[in-house]
């Protein structure tokens, strides 16, 4: 295992966040000089845009006491070095740098060089623009911060869908603006420090990510992820060069001081501490005030006392970088020395060593200084804020970037940013001492996690290891200008030969302290290489090449706010180090395993891991003599861990290109060497897997060489061997085969076979991948189906072909330690799944009895004290794998044999108990064809044998186990497996529909699981998938062939007229329900099948409402159901769980709208269009009368009985939906009727679009009350005399449903289209609807009848209202309607067609009758082109039905006169 990097995140989009902070790369212009890469020094500072403003910042920023160095160092920090053209390298390892005699003056009135080439420098820029931001990533990896000048970019990672499709983790901006508040302030640095949570449940995890921001201005401000600004401090008047943190580490060791946490900011001439622990108070204070001032809108915001030190660092020229050692001790020899070195001779010291907090610092004059501050001495603890930073806390709910919290004027608030808040003076700090160097300039100093060593970079290009207690540099690298360098500690993991113990501490084990390795690594971007290496001395242990233009981001610090108690419950998972990849937005980390940094002499897992390598990489070469076996053997005896040796000898047996000799002989070699040890120096966990690995090396090669002896049987195997064998007679035989072969012929289908797929072959490497060993027994791993049918076959499959000695295979694998009851499972696993070739080759049904027989006299296969009338365990695993099994020929086969094994097993068992009283007298039950079921395919009993007919009734012991495993074929019997089969699908599919895919065959486990209900609902399934009329389902029922079907038939035809024609397209499909009804009469009895095709139907629609010929075919198969008990069952649970909540919607929202509502809403209300919402109506109302019809029906039949067969007695499962229709309760006959007028009133508003009908006022409060309760509940009912006003709105509701019916029937076009209700045969005689509603609604029939007879006269036609007339009884008052109808027509034929016959003939007419016809409005006459032939039948017919003594009898009998000369021809 050797040191790796790993990318574990990616960028969305990286050059979004490149042109919103860097927009002149996005506009593609001219960049000027200050756009042009940076060296290594200003990688961590803002760069401000252009030369002349940079030197104005750093001339205005620094002191005046500062020397010229700080200036031109500064000035490299932020003025990018040199000019593009120039050397890169100005300084190198050998000469001294001439810079320093160049004046300031000089380096700002000098004329900038311009680029060589435009082209080449913006595509230098475009690839290094991150080496000029300021970069900080989380250490918890969940947010990172780009930022360069006074903008800033937060990005968070994502869980997204890559390119390749796979999730995996990308930083997406979350957040970007500008961060600046004062003017010219730009940012110099920036943290981003996770604080802990203090919730109970997330104790010591993350909650939130703080961004700490340090500017050019001194300003020191705090942000939440998404940019609210939470505090302001200004800490110093100098710029802000440096931000590190500091977190809580468990000690390593007991007498290890704890760290205090902490945040160091640092300045050019001084550093600043803030106590971690107020400074996480405070956030947290902070925050919390936002968000509530952001809720409540309130500016009173009080900002938390914040806690800090202030140092003046003296003595030292410049200082680029610090690192805070943290509290520390001298020993009492160091104490001694430094007091001796101070105060001389005569120094005193104290008892005890004081503890100092050490600061470590980098740049120039020293070139690494070295302070320490005592602890406890004068240096206050400033504990307050000042007051304008108040002022300065951002609200939510404005604008990071520019709004503060209050509502001030403009003038005030500029006002406040004037006014710069007062500033501490720091406490002088000497550096205690340093490694003088004035040639060298430190650029950067990264301290180790355990704080012993500390990496330091300077301008020579070289990296120097630091020993940080001691004060003196132990290391130097070369050649790595602008290097960036980190640290990554490794923690040596004690749990490996342990590995049930774990330890929440990472240092510490029950073994003792675990080790600690650190390395370094460091990228030199000049080379664009990653380099690991190991400390102190070690050598480098890995390199990369990983691009020019990488940041590398060392944090140091993890989460802070925790301690040696809430650490203790969580490790944080936190990188230590990763690497930023602008060329291919990566983000990249680097594991370094422990053993790297052990040394040669004490590394035995060093070379081990050599060892494993060579290992890997001889098993991928080709293989070739004897000698590579050899150098395998001397490979892993040289190899001294064990868990390596273990692992070595996996990858060998796991190599598929080594022969078994080899993996035996090398396992063995092992085993040797093992053995040859003392015992208590042997790893036992390695002993037992080479003896387990070995035993199983030796199985494979008995099982492989017993295989391939090729037996082969010179006498055929004939049906009498067959027949003695499964202890049939010869009918029953033929029965049995010709059963199988015709589910043979339905069941093959074609399939591909290669030819070096051979049967029961295995690899080695897969045979131990199946097998493992424990102790001494063999067991098998959990592998899937297939493997688990591979791996019976090698052990069976040429036992079952007769191809291997049966009886040495058994000996083999019993010695071997596999149970018998797994072997079972392996024989039954490949019998049932190798059918096509098992119905193929009849010999391997002699394999099968042969291997059964063997396997059931091994010992604990059938414990003889087993109660001999109960079902064993043996019996009862091989009954169940038969009926889980999906291949019905197999299944069978195995049962008959398995009942022959039983009954030779248990008649063995009786000879021995007989035998042993001394009994005589040949015992003839094992005779032949005397011990199974007449026929082969009639059910038996799941868990019970009964024995035939044709046995004596006495039965030998064991005998309820004969059968146990035989019931498994007969679940699914061969007439429903034929019935159901995908074949007949093809030519039988639902018109109008694609063709539906085969169903997925159906395992006898689910048929037994769902007993006698399971096989009517399969049988509904498949009637439903061919759309079969109900009547043909009777067809199947009836006895006899053709003959008797015709008559049923015809009546079905009449009925269903699709059926003949389904009928036609059927083919096989009565026959094969024919014979489905043969095997299971009780459950597929006519009013079960009916029932369960009913319920099949209503489910189909329901998951599609917009199929409404789904709802219309379940209730042809409600009405086709016999018994009424049955019927209203099956009504009553369609109407409770399927229509009821649909049809109240229906109600409702049609009562809202006033009329037939629009397509929109009775999708969003009822869940269909307003085409199915009709449809769906007049199901509803078919339903309801059905469900009356069936409560009337209930009282004149008794309830039926349904029968089981024998075969489901036993059985549990769910009832079937006949069974669960007699369970239900009696409907209250009035609720029912009154939900059925209600339905009628709503299908005629749908069906007729009928406007401005209000449906439910149709009805009183109780009526109301009563509708969508459950029908077999008493309900309140309107009853006695209704209001007339209701009987008012109801009567011109029946009547414009009576207008609408005739306007409907007689004057649409001819060439219309069938409604759907008429192409069903059910065309509804609205006006006989309207007669019986008006009998529920308390409305006069007659008044509907005679309102009848008008419209038809109206619509003109007479012939229907002649007969109408007949049902009418106040006719006087018909005749009176009748004669206003004749006038309208007389005046419509004299005054509007104003033909000169007419005009005569109203000139001769009576005055009276003249102004009669003239208030006539022949405008109310649907068909004003009756001939006056017919006008003057209906005249004569009003003269008789009116009473002479009426007073419209004289007028008639004018009208008579006047039609009898209209009617006349012109002389």
């Amino acid at each position: 295992m050797a040191c790796s990097i790993v990318q574990f995140c990616h960028f969305q989009d990286l050059q979004a966040a490149r042109d919103f902070l860097f927009p002149q790369l996005r506009e593609d212009k001219r960049l000027i000089p200050a756009l042009l890469p940076l060296p290594r020094s200003s990688r961590r500072r803002a760069h401000l845009a252009g030369w002349r403003e940079r030197a104005w910042v750093v001339s205005t920023l620094l002191p005046r006491r500062e020397n010229d160095l700080l200036r031109r160092v500064l000035e490299k920090k932020l003025g990018g070095g040199n000019a593009p053209g120039a050397e890169e390298d100005s300084i190198d390892a050998g000469k001294s740098s001439n810079w320093e005699d160049d004046g300031w003056g000089a380096w700002e009135d000098a004329e900038l060089p311009e680029p060589e080439e435009e082209g080449s420098t913006c595509k230098t820029r475009k690839t290094s623009w991150l080496q000029d931001c300021v970069l900080s990533l989380s250490p918890t990896s969940d947010l990172m911060v780009i930022a360069r000048e006074q903008k800033a970019v937060f990005l968070v990672p994502k869980w997204k869908h890559s390119d390749k499709g796979k999730e995996e983790m990308q930083f997406a901006v979350a957040w970007s603006g500008s961060l600046s508040v004062e003017e010219g302030e730009y940012v110099t640095s920036a943290l981003c420090i996770p604080l802990a949570s203090q919730k109970r449940s997330s104790t010591g995890r993350p909650d939130w990510t703080c961004i700490v921001v340090g500017f050019t201005s001194g300003y020191v401000r705090f942000y939440t992820e998404t940019g609210v600004l939470l505090l302001a401090q200004l800490l110093n008047e100098d710029m802000v060069l440096q931000l590190k943190c500091r977190t809580y580490e468990i000690p390593r060791h007991p007498g290890v001081t704890e760290q205090s946490e902490e945040l160091s900011i640092l300045y050019p001439a001084a550093i600043v501490t803030i106590d971690g622990f107020s400074l996480f108070q405070s956030l947290r204070a902070c925050r919390n005030q936002v968000a509530k001032a952001a809720a409540s809108g309130s500016d009173n915001i009080e900002p938390p006392p914040l806690a800090y030190k202030k140092w003046g660092l003296q003595d030292i020229d410049t200082i680029v970088d610090h690192a805070s050692i943290g509290i520390m001790t001298l020993s009492p020899f160091d104490q001694m020395k430094t007091a001796s070195n101070i105060g001389g001779f005569n120094a005193a010291i104290k008892n005890s060593p004081p503890a100092m907090s050490q600061y470590l610092t980098v740049g120039a004059n020293p070139f690494t200084g070295f302070f320490y501050a005592l602890e406890g001495s004068t240096q206050p603890l400033l504990s307050h804020v000042a007051l304008a930073v108040a002022s300065k806390l951002t609200s939510a709910l404005f604008n990071a970037a520019s709004g503060w919290l209050g509502w001030k004027s403009k003038h005030e608030e500029e006002a406040v940013q004037r006014q710069k808040p007062k500033v501490e003076p720091a406490t002088p700090l000497a550096v205690r001492f340093g490694l003088p160097d004035s040639r060298r300039h430190g650029e950067s100093i990264c301290l180790s996690p355990c704080n012993t060593l500390a990496a330091v970079t300077d301008d020579f290009g070289r990296v120097i290891l630091l020993d940080v207690a001691r004060g003196i540099a132990v290391r130097m690298w070369k050649g790595y200008r602008d290097a960036q360098a980190g640290w990554v500690q490794v923690v040596e993991d004690l749990q490996e030969r342990a590995p049930g113990r774990e330890d929440s501490s990472p240092f510490r084990s029950s073994q003792g302290p675990s080790r600690v390795a650190q390395f370094l690594v460091i990228y030199a971007p000049r080379r664009g290489i990653l380099e690991v290496w190991a400390m102190r001395q070690g050598p480098r242990v890995g390199a990369f090449n990983v691009g020019k233009h990488c940041r590398l981001l060392y944090p140091g610090y993890k989460i802070m706010g925790l301690n040696s108690v809430t650490s203790q419950s969580w490790q944080p998972q936190t990188y230590q180090i990763c690497l930023v990849d602008p060329m291919s937005g990566s983000v990249k980390t680097v594991n370094v395993p422990f053993h790297l940094a052990l040394s040669d002499k004490k590394s035995e897992r060093a070379k081990d891991m050599h060892l494993m390598m060579k290992l890997a990489a001889l098993l991928r070469a080709r293989p070739g003599p004897d000698s590579i076996e050899t150098e395998i053997k001397e490979i892993i005896l040289d190899i001294k861990y064990p868990a390596t040796k273990t692992q070595a000898l996996e990858s060998i047996l796991a190599s598929e290109r080594l022969p078994f000799s080899c993996l035996r002989n090398v396992t063995q070699t092992v085993m040797d060497a093992l053995r040859s040890q003392e015992r208590a120096s042997v790893d036992e966990g390695l002993l037992h897997f080479c003896a387990g690995r070995l035993k199983l090396l030796r199985l494979y090669e008995s099982v492989g060489q017993l295989n391939s002896l090729g037996l082969r049987s010179a006498e055929p195997f004939s049906d009498e061997a067959l027949a003695v064998l499964l202890r049939l007679d010869e009918k029953e035989l033929r029965k049995l085969q010709a059963l199988l072969e015709k589910y043979k012929r339905e069941n093959s289908r074609p399939a591909v076979r290669f030819s070096e797929d051979s049967e029961g072959a295995l690899p080695v490497k897969t045979f131990l991948e199946y097998l493992e060993c424990e102790k001494d027994t063999l067991s098998i791993k959990r592998i899937s189906e297939e493997e688990y049918v591979a791996l019976g076959s090698f052990f069976f499959w040429k036992c079952l072909l007769g191809e291997s000695s049966t009886e040495d295979v058994c000996h083999t694998l019993e010695a071997a330690g596999l149970s018998p009851q797994l072997l079972l499972s392996l024989l039954l696993g490949v019998w049932l799944s190798k059918e096509k070739e098992i119905l193929e080759k009849p010999r391997s049904v002699c394999g099968l009895h042969t291997m059964l027989s063997l396997l059931s006299r091994m010992k604990v296969a059938i414990d003889e004290a087993w109660d001999s009338q109960s079902v064993s365990p043996w019996w009862q695993q091989m009954r169940l794998a038969c009926v889980q099994s999906e291949n019905n020929g197999a299944a069978l086969l195995s049962a008959h044999v398995g009942h022959s094994v039983a009954v030779q097993m248990s008649n063995h068992m009786t000879e021995r108990k007989v035998s042993g009283r001394g009994a005589r007298g040949p015992c003839t039950r094992g005779s032949p064809g005397r011990t199974v079921p007449s026929d082969p395919s009639r059910p038996i009993a799941p868990n019970t044998f009964t024995p035939s007919r044709s046995e004596p009734r006495e039965s030998p012991p064991g005998r309820s186990e004969v059968t146990a495993a035989g019931p498994g074929h007969r679940c699914r019997s061969p007439g429903l497996s034929r019935l159901l089969r995908p074949e007949l699908e093809r030519g039988t599919a639902v018109r109008g529909e694609r063709a539906r895919p085969p169903p997925p065959p159906v395992p006898n486990a689910a048929c037994l699981v769902s007993a006698a209900g399971g096989i009517a609902d399969s049988v509904a399934k498949w009637v439903f998938k061919q759309d079969l009329s109900p009547g043909l389902l009777n067809l199947a029922h009836q006895d006899g062939g053709g003959e008797n079907a015709g008559e049923p038939k015809e009546g079905a035809d009449r009925a269903f007229p699709r059926e003949a024609e389904a009928e036609a397209d059927t083919g096989g499909i009565p026959d094969a329900l024919r014979l489905a009804c043969e095997q299971f009469p009780c459950s597929l009895e006519p009013d079960v099948l009916h029932a369960h095709c009913c319920w099949e139907y209503v489910v189909q629609w329901n998951r599609d409402p917009e199929e409404a010929r789904f709802l219309a075919r379940s209730l042809e198969h409600l009405r086709h159901i016999i018994s009424a008990h049955v019927q209203h069952g099956v009504a009553l649970m369609m109407w409770t769980t399927f229509l009821v909540k649909r049809f109240s919607a229906a109600a409702y929202l049609m009562d809202k709208v006033g009329k037939s509502p629009k397509d929109r809403l009775c999708r969003r209300d009822v869940g269909m269009s307003d085409a199915a919402l009709t449809s769906f109506l007049g199901c509803c109302v078919d339903l309801l009368q059905t469900l009356m019809e069936a409560d009337v029906g209930r009282d004149e039949m008794p309830p039926p009985v349904l029968d089981t067969e024998d075969a489901w007695l036993p059985a549990e499962g769910p009832a079937s939906i006949a069974e669960l229709a007699l369970e239900q309760k009696p409907v209250h006959y009035l609720l029912v009727q009154h939900h059925s007028v209600l339905g009628a009133v709503l299908y005629a508003v749908a069906h007729f679009a009928l406007k401005a009908v209000k449906p439910l006022s149709l009805f009183d409060s109780k009526g109301k009350n009563a509708f969508f309760k459950d029908l077999t509940s008493i309900q309140l009912l309107p009853s006695g005399e209704m209001d007339p006003n209701f009987i008012s709105v109801r009567q011109q509701f029946l009547l414009k449903v009576v207008s609408a019916a005739v306007q409907a029937q007689h004057s649409a076009p001819k060439d219309r289209k069938p409604s759907a209700e008429a192409a069903s045969g059910k065309d509804r005689d609205w006006p006989a609807l309207a007669v019986d509603l008006a009998q529920h609604l308390q409305v006069s029939e007659d008044v509907v009848r005679r309102h009848y007879v008008g419209e038809l006269y109206s619509h003109g036609a007479d012939h229907l209202g002649e007969e109408a007339i007949l049902q009418v009884h106040d006719k006087e008052v018909l005749a009176s309607q009748l004669l206003v109808l004749t006038g309208q027509r007389l005046a419509h034929a004299l005054l509007h067609t104003q033909s000169r016959e007419g005009m005569e003939l109203l000139a001769r007419l009576p005055p009276t009758l003249c102004t009669w016809l003239k208030a006539m409005s022949p405008q109310d006459l649907q068909d004003t082109g009756v001939p006056i032939a017919v006008t003057a039948r209906l005249v004569h017919k009003v003269v008789e039905l009116l009473p002479e003594q009426h007073g419209q009898y004289g007028l008639a009998l004018h009208l008579l006169e006047a039609m009898e000369a209209l009617a006349l021809p012109p002389s």
